[in-house]
């Protein structure tokens, strides 16, 4: 925890892991040792909430998930020079995953901590916990089952990750062959971006315009 917040946070590799502990990780042994771990990163991010119990704004953590995904979008972006038909087919293939899996990973904790704030005024270490311990489709679920989100608004969010994972299930070399057909990867695509924009639209539903919801673009 000694990198967190410091320069040499991404060149040691450490932000990245911290990071994806928090998102998508669980234990396979060591429980106790895995949770103590994730208490510790906890309790880094959530500093200064014994000041602020009853108005703590997770700013620190959710700017930090939001960079992650940047750092993701930047990584593809820096990749992505002329190529052979082929490998610029494979990496449509992967900024296809990108613009599901890796952002619903992402989005859905923000969603989560949004969803948190917006009902209780504050997130404490607990409420961060929960998050950590549900995988991103059980996320958006809590938003319906423990928030009274709009069911259709999380529901089809759902349903069109269910059709990206359909749209993935097969061995790469023949996704590489899909996408190197022009009207295949622009229809892809275009789910891809409509996927972004029902996350958006969640997110401006269970923000209601809090400091947290602020704190996303400004």
């Amino acid at each position: 925890m000694k990198t967190l917040g410091h320069p040499n946070d991404d060149a040691n590799n450490t932000f990245t892991a911290r990071l994806l502990m928090l998102l998508e990780s669980s234990s396979l042994i060591e429980s106790a040792v895995y949770g103590e771990a994730i208490d510790q990163v906890i309790a880094a991010y959530w500093g200064d909430f014994e000041d602020h119990r009853d108005e703590f704004v997770p700013g620190f953590l959710t700017n930090d998930i939001l960079r992650l995904w940047r750092t993701f979008c930047v990584n593809y972006e820096a990749r992505t020079a002329k190529e052979p038909i082929e490998k610029k087919a494979k990496r449509k293939l992967k900024n296809y995953k990108l613009k599901h899996s890796r952002l619903l990973t992402c989005y859905s904790a923000i969603a989560y901590l949004l969803a948190v704030f917006a009902e209780r005024k504050t997130v404490t270490p607990d409420d961060a916990r929960t998050m950590v311990s549900l995988t991103p489709t059980e996320r958006l679920q809590a938003l319906i089952s423990e928030f009274n989100a709009e069911p259709e608004t999380v529901e089809t969010l759902i349903a069109a990750y269910e059709k990206f994972l359909k749209n993935t299930d097969a061995p790469e070399g023949d996704l590489v062959e899909k996408f190197m057909v022009a009207e295949t990867s622009k229809r892809f695509f275009g789910e891809a971006n409509e996927f972004g924009d029902r996350v958006w639209r969640l997110l401006e539903a269970i923000g209601k315009s809090s400091r947290l919801h602020r704190l996303l673009t400004v």
